[in-house]
């Protein structure tokens, strides 16, 4: 079965682009480019954000489209049927574009799913010369050994899950948490000197099998694909922002309908992120098993629960039904955040979005439950939904975008930002930085 999965791989990536950076580099050059758009492509809903994009970087939702998946279109928040995926993804995109009244080609797509591994890793440089003031070239050399290092870490991660089977796989997105020398934290390196130089860079990898049934979407959608984006990492970008004062400390999780994503930020820097395959389809599951109805009955009831919609005599079996799930799911989460072993405690505040986390029982969860107490929070969480309110830099102009089920979506408009503004000509000592790390 590995072998089949491998040569399907193989096939995806010789028949989509060669890389997901060389397609970027010819064109996040454009200058004329105005437009963007984001596929949040989920185990539930295809969402497609075309966003206008302004002289200050800013961004204007001009279109919404939403389109419903098949139960085999994914599986755990992995394309499983490439031919089902594409044509959900036209629908959304054909809505976005009427509503926004374009045709938009540069897209970005989030990837999501358990084999992909977001973490930070941190590397000790002794110079040789310490003497010697820090440039560009020698940053260049430092990064890349970092992301060398997690890249192997990757692998050797997805082989142990697999049973020692080795899975390539490929950087899709990096970001500078800190960088110290001797000691001293600084935000910009360059001119500095010193003997000991310490990285701490998050990097997020996914298997080819993975992306190359991305970009295979993207090619059969006509779309030029500027970036693919890990969507904890999009949903932190979301948070985040340009600011880059940004000191915030919190916990995001995205809950979508396979899986549940999470991203831990502190002082504003992406810490890791972690993904567990329970998300909301989990929870039809358990009604349906049971109550022994068919799945779409049982959906109707999960729903119909958090929107009091629901018959007296179906309520109790129907939550009874969800809380061995909702237990599950909460240990998931305890063991996801007991892995953030190097951070002191974790930020007491969580933000949740995604379509899954919609379900009453799972904030009644966070907020009722003495979870927590075995991890190393200093108080108990306070737990709330994302608004796109609160995505920096992005504003809705259609009125569509009115709750948490679009958060990743806006995210995913942030990263593409990101990647074009590293275009520019003006560039910074940081945006330099931020180019080495661009994929």
């Amino acid at each position: 079965m590995l072998d089949k999965l491998k040569m399907l791989s193989n096939d995806l990536y010789k028949r989509a682009s060669d890389t997901v950076n060389s397609a970027a580099a010819s064109r996040v050059g454009k200058k004329e480019e105005k437009y963007l758009v984001a596929l949040d492509i989920g185990t539930e809903f295809v969402k497609a954000l075309i966003g206008k994009v302004a002289d200050n970087g800013n961004v204007e939702i001009v279109g919404v489209g939403r389109a419903h998946q098949g139960l085999s279109d994914m599986q755990a928040g992995a394309i499983a049927d490439i031919a089902a995926v594409v044509e959900n993804c036209d629908k959304a995109l054909t809505q976005a574009e009427t509503q926004a009244g374009v045709s938009v080609r540069t897209c970005i797509i989030g990837i999501a799913g358990e084999l992909v591994k977001g973490t930070t890793t941190t590397v000790r440089v002794a110079r040789k010369d310490s003497t010697k003031p820090l440039d560009i070239a020698e940053m260049e050399k430092i990064i890349n050994l970092v992301q060398d290092r997690a890249q192997d870490k990757a692998k050797q991660q997805l082989a142990w899950e697999l049973g020692g089977k080795e899975v390539e796989v490929r950087l899709v997105n990096s970001a500078l948490v800190s960088i110290e020398i001797d000691g001293y934290p600084v935000t910009n390196p360059i001119g500095f000197q010193g003997k000991d130089v310490v990285v701490q860079l998050y990097t997020a990898f996914a298997p080819m099998i993975h992306i190359g049934a991305l970009e295979k979407t993207a090619q059969e959608l006509d779309l030029d694909l500027l970036a693919v984006a890990a969507e904890p990492f999009a949903v932190a970008r979301a948070v985040i922002g340009n600011n880059v004062n940004q000191n915030l400390s919190a916990i995001l999780m995205d809950v979508g309908g396979g899986t549940t994503d999470i991203a831990v930020i502190n002082e504003g820097g992406v810490q890791g992120t972690k993904m567990f395959g329970i998300g909301g389809r989990a929870y039809t599951h358990s009604v349906e098993r049971d109550l022994g109805v068919e799945f779409s009955e049982a959906e109707e009831l999960k729903v119909g629960l958090s929107t009091n919609q629901i018959a007296a005599n179906k309520r109790a079996p129907v939550e009874t039904a969800l809380e061995k799930t909702a237990e599950v799911w909460v240990g998931g989460i305890e063991l996801a955040l007991s892995e953030f072993n190097k951070l002191d405690h974790l930020p007491h505040r969580m933000f949740l979005c995604g379509g899954g986390s919609s379900l009453g029982i799972l904030m009644d969860k966070l907020e009722q439950a003495e979870w927590y107490k075995s991890l190393p929070f200093t108080r108990k969480p306070s737990v709330h939904h994302i608004r796109p309110d609160q995505v920096m830099g992005i504003k809705d102009s259609t009125g569509d975008v009115k709750d948490h089920t679009f958060i990743t979506a806006m995210g995913l408009l942030r990263v593409g930002m990101d990647t074009q503004q590293l275009a520019g000509d003006d560039e910074s000592i940081r945006d330099k930085i931020d180019k080495m790390l661009s994929v």
